[in-house]
């Protein structure tokens, strides 16, 4: 397995500092970065919390979810939260160690009281004595939240830097970026009051006792337990995974449940489980299986196996401006695009980091991961595969079908209504439900490219070849290149 260490950089940690006027939350920040650039330690936000309590827990919510490990726990070198400002918000983001869970943390503008939210994407240092100090923030405390350095401190600061390194596995960054392509593909479900909310929640199992998959339907104004998915349906795998919701439940305002339509055949799928707090949302999205990471969802392969799509993400990525909902319709008409266009680029921008995916708003905003996600985008070792095939000559095009030699083994390729089919053993174990196998993807591959007539040059502009996009936000030419989900 591939992975990276990723090295966190700060000026001093971050804490909880109590003063005769109240508490100051002073989160400390990482390399990021903002429209400017690249920045050591960018600034955000700096003024008092509505609801100083209710951000405290939580931030231990997003805490709880990067230091976990819900399949197979274990001893897990704790990834620090990100944070974003998108001008009139802050995001905190987490993904469990697993790959099967994504936090975040949605502090609006009327939860915040102070300057103006900056712009611009980067860690936050989320250490044992500060989860320690947010347990004791009271609702009455008034608090302050700086996120980041003032300028004072930066030009006067001569002390030592905090440092630590964490490995970061390839399939932990895919999985981080890809998260927000699968969510894309959610609706609204159904919506809980808060009383039901708490009932409900406070009902689920805390432990992985019964591996079987769970389905909850709308149900007047509750939910109720189904064995099998049934139109309106919401997957609920491993609702242990929920545990993080606990430490803000009784600030809840209502529950909201996002996921994709289901069918009588359907199969495990993941979901988004929103609980509203006061000024505040956050979201908890569960991969289709505790031991099934997002990383090997492969939903999105075909789509990034295009070279117009990674063309559009050059174009569409110099339009993004850190907005807290991307308008789709604005960005069709400034890059001359067609819609859905637009949101393909947008998904391939979303598998390297840079589009995040809000479900509360069904809509994209603009963040650059602070990991070199496009590394591990390179490695995918399905898209590898794929191009290793094509190189290799090892597709041969027939009208309908396509074959496949790999050694001694001959596979056969079928398209039906733009879906491929395969006579490999991966295509007979999830008959599409993880995406396409590596046969199909070089299909695909060649196919397009014999239909741009250029049959014999995809090797070197294939998206595990290709260029990172020109954005003059990029955080780094390789975190940012075209990408190839799992």
């Amino acid at each position: 397995m591939t992975q990276d260490a990723q090295t966190y950089a700060y000026l001093r940690p971050s804490a909880v500092h109590r003063t005769a006027e109240g508490g100051i939350l002073s989160l400390q920040t990482s390399g990021g970065t903002t429209p400017a650039g690249r920045e050591a330690h960018p600034s955000f936000f700096h003024g008092f919390l509505a609801n100083p309590q209710v951000v405290a827990a939580g931030l231990l919510s997003v805490a709880d979810v990067a230091a976990a490990r819900y399949y197979q726990p274990q001893r897990y070198g704790c990834c620090d939260p990100v944070v974003t400002g998108n001008g009139d918000r802050l995001r905190f983001e987490s993904f469990s160690g697993c790959g099967g869970v994504y936090a975040r943390l949605d502090v609006l503008g009327e939860a915040l009281d102070g300057d103006e939210v900056g712009h611009g994407t980067t860690n936050v240092d989320v250490n044992l004595p500060l989860r320690e100090a947010l347990t004791h923030v009271g609702p009455a405390d008034p608090m302050l939240l700086e996120v980041g350095p003032d300028e004072l401190t930066l030009t006067t600061f001569d002390g030592p830097v905090v440092e630590r390194k964490v490995p970061l596995p390839g399939r932990w960054l895919r999985g981080f970026a890809e998260t927000q392509v699968i969510a894309s593909g959610f609706d609204l479900r159904a919506e809980l009051s808060a009383a039901e909310a708490v009932r409900f929640l406070r009902s689920l199992p805390r432990s992985g006792a019964s591996r079987a998959v769970r389905w909850v339907v709308p149900a007047g104004r509750s939910l109720r337990a189904t064995t099998r998915p049934v139109p309106g349906a919401v997957c609920l795998p491993g609702p242990e995974r929920l545990a993080a919701l606990g430490r803000v439940l009784r600030h809840a305002t209502g529950l909201r449940l996002h996921g994709p339509a289901v069918t009588s055949g359907s199969g495990p799928v993941a979901s988004a489980w929103e609980l509203e707090l006061p000024g505040m949302r956050l979201t908890l999205t569960l991969s289709p299986d505790p031991a099934r990471g997002f990383s090997g969802e492969g939903g999105v392969l075909e789509a990034l196996a295009s070279e117009e799509s990674a063309e559009d993400a050059e174009l569409v990525s110099v339009l993004l401006a850190w907005d807290p909902v991307v308008d789709l319709d604005r960005l069709a008409e400034q890059s001359g695009l067609t819609p859905a266009r637009v949101r393909a680029a947008l998904t391939r921008l979303g598998t390297a980091g840079r589009i995040g995916y809000d479900v509360a708003e069904a809509a994209y905003f603009h963040r650059e991961l602070p990991y070199d996600t496009g590394r591990a985008e390179r490695q995918n070792p399905r898209l590898r595969a794929a191009q290793a095939l094509v190189e290799a000559g090892a597709v041969s095009l027939e009208e309908e079908l396509a074959t496949v030699t790999v050694d001694d083994h001959v596979h056969r390729v079928r398209s039906a209504e733009g879906r491929l089919s395969c006579t490999c053993l991966w295509w007979a174990t999830y008959r599409g439900g993880r995406g396409p196998c590596k046969h199909a993807l070089a299909v695909r591959i060649v196919r397009r490219a014999a239909t741009r007539g250029t049959a014999g040059t995809t090797t070197s502009s294939s998206p595990a070849a290709s260029t990172s996009p020109s954005s003059p936000s990029s955080p780094s030419s390789s975190s940012s290149s075209s990408t190839g989900a799992v």
